[in-house]
């Protein structure tokens, strides 16, 4: 039997190219006559560089930027015919900071990629938004690229979020190439399922914290208004801490990470030629029915009449939720393993086993 195994990332435990192998392996105890197709994917966060550089080739460009709270860090973009394709989290992820501080962060790291593709020669500068742990509207790439944030007194403001509360006018930069943001956030910058109120507390914000991001940022859009880029209200905007709304500001196209990653990983390919598919991520929870990537892999499945199967570390969503997008069954780690801790402490090993004893229920004759 031929089996597409297409995971996302397991959160900051296996990259997706790690968790498709070790879903391998534990497949191939059970069922080692199986073909296995295995496309690691990614929607536009975390592995985003690692699974397009796996696809497409290309050349890996290594550069030393800002990280969110200003020190160092290392990163790399992918180049791949005229096209640079980079991943905002490895200039400004949520584990590149060993304290939390989301007011203060900046995507300033970002800007500086932008920058580097744009001197290699790039023409189009693809910017994968996710795993950020910045909340600070986009304002710190938009330094980073020439532009200037100032205050009443034609000061310059502080990074992160909070003191956009301060901001009075921006001035934004030609950037030099052409822009698109890939992202599955469609999250407006401001209000209840803005960046703040929606993604502030996943990077230690608390209540009073969120309130003076919403402030910041509430004040960061009327500036944008008023230097003629009002996104306030765009799909996507929200994404990344509002890096979405800075890219926007700044002419970006934007897109669904998954379907981008979709269409040149070539997942529709494989799943042409699969008789079961298996996807998963860290937690199949209810953001994972918003558009996210096992989604895309459950409905090209379910378009071609073969079941699709989730492994992911937890599972929160009900079989009547996943079925409705395309899931046949799910399976947890955790609960494999025996608890969080289990599955944590041998990520490859745990989800191998699961995978191992998924095998033996779906391979071959078993199958469906």
């Amino acid at each position: 039997m031929r089996v597409l195994v297409a995971p996302d990332c397991f959160g900051g435990t296996l990259t997706a190219r790690e968790a498709a192998e070790a879903i391998a392996a534990g497949w191939r105890r059970t069922a080692p006559s199986d073909e296995l197709l295995l496309r690691p994917l990614a929607d536009g966060g975390p592995g985003f560089v690692e699974v397009l550089h796996g696809a497409l080739g290309g050349e890996l460009h290594e550069a030393r930027v800002t990280g969110p709270l200003g020190q160092p860090v290392h990163a790399q973009w992918l180049a791949h015919d005229g096209t640079a394709y980079i991943e905002s989290a490895q200039a400004c992820g949520l584990h590149l900071t060993q304290r939390r501080d989301p007011e203060t962060s900046t995507t300033y790291g970002v800007g500086e990629l932008i920058v580097a593709a744009r001197d290699a020669g790039m023409r189009t500068a693809v910017v994968g938004l996710g795993g950020s742990g910045t909340t600070d509207g986009g304002a710190g790439l938009i330094r980073a690229l020439g532009g200037h944030v100032s205050d009443d007194t034609g000061a310059p403001i502080g990074p992160g979020g909070t003191d956009l509360a301060r901001a009075a006018d921006a001035e934004l930069p030609e950037v030099g190439i052409a822009l698109v943001a890939a992202s599955d956030v469609e999250n407006p910058l401001l209000g209840r399922h803005g960046a703040a109120n929606t993604f502030g507390p996943q990077k230690g914000a608390d209540p009073a914290a969120v309130d003076r991001l919403e402030a910041g940022l509430t004040r960061w859009a009327d500036v944008l208004a008023a230097a003629g880029r009002d996104v306030r209200d765009r799909p996507g905007a929200g994404a990344a801490g509002g890096l979405g709304a800075g890219l926007l500001a700044l002419g970006a196209e934007f897109t669904s990470g998954s379907s981008l990653v979709r269409t040149l990983t070539r997942l529709d390919e494989a799943l042409d030629r699969a008789r079961l598919a298996i996807t998963g991520e860290g937690s199949f929870d209810w953001q994972s029915l918003r558009g996210k990537l096992i989604t895309a892999v459950a409905a090209g499945a379910a378009e071609r009449g073969i079941p699709c199967l989730v492994l992911a570390g937890q599972v929160s969503v009900g079989r009547r939720e996943a079925g409705a997008v395309g899931v046949e069954q799910s399976y947890a780690v955790a609960e494999h393993a025996g608890s969080v801790p289990a599955a944590m402490a041998d990520p490859a090993g745990t989800l191998a086993a699961l995978a191992a004893d998924v095998a033996a229920q779906w391979s071959g004759a078993n199958a469906r």
